[in-house]
């Protein structure tokens, strides 16, 4: 979440109240948070000199976020890490939700570790796929196993469909 905020701090400073505008207007597609969990992470974020607080108006202190030179530096690392492990989707929806605030070299370098993110977790996905005729299923489990292959050959297209929507949106990156 650190990072998304960080990239919100990018496009103009704004308070914990517009930040959590923006997660529930256009971020939320691909990451949900509370606005505690944004709170918490702000504070996170202003200990390690991510961010600053620009102002703080009016009789309760409304604090306005800004993004530092190391944010920027922290934001920019994020973007061009390959992003292994965890959630794939969210690592792939977030980077690309943000890939238009990078620039030349590190905007492509960006999109094609997205894009081969895609295609790592669906080779993977794929490789499980082909050892699964090897795989004998328990006598009492065939209902099981069917629903779980269901799950899997939807991972599998939803892998495929994600594969192509790199090609198409990100080789421009």
């Amino acid at each position: 979440m650190a990072h998304v905020i960080l990239g919100l701090l990018m496009l103009w400073p704004q308070s914990l109240y517009e930040l959590t505008k923006h997660f529930e207007a256009g971020v939320s597609l691909f990451y949900s948070a509370s606005t505690g969990s944004i709170k918490r992470a702000l504070d996170r974020l202003l200990a390690a000199g991510r961010i600053s607080v620009e102002s703080a108006t009016g009789p309760r202190g409304k604090k306005t976020y800004a993004i530092t030179e190391e944010g920027r530096a922290e934001f920019r690392r994020w973007m061009l890490d390959p992003g292994r492990g965890g959630d794939g989707e969210t690592a792939v929806l977030a980077r690309t939700f943000f890939l238009g605030l990078l620039e030349g070299e590190d905007r492509s370098v960006a999109a094609h570790r997205v894009h081969d993110r895609i295609r790592q977790d669906l080779n993977r996905l794929e490789q499980l796929d082909a050892q699964l005729p090897s795989i004998e299923v328990p006598e009492g489990f065939e209902e099981v196993a069917h629903y779980q292959l269901a799950t899997l050959q939807y991972g599998i297209a939803t892998g495929r469909t994600a594969l192509r929507w790199a090609e198409e949106y990100l080789n421009e990156g």
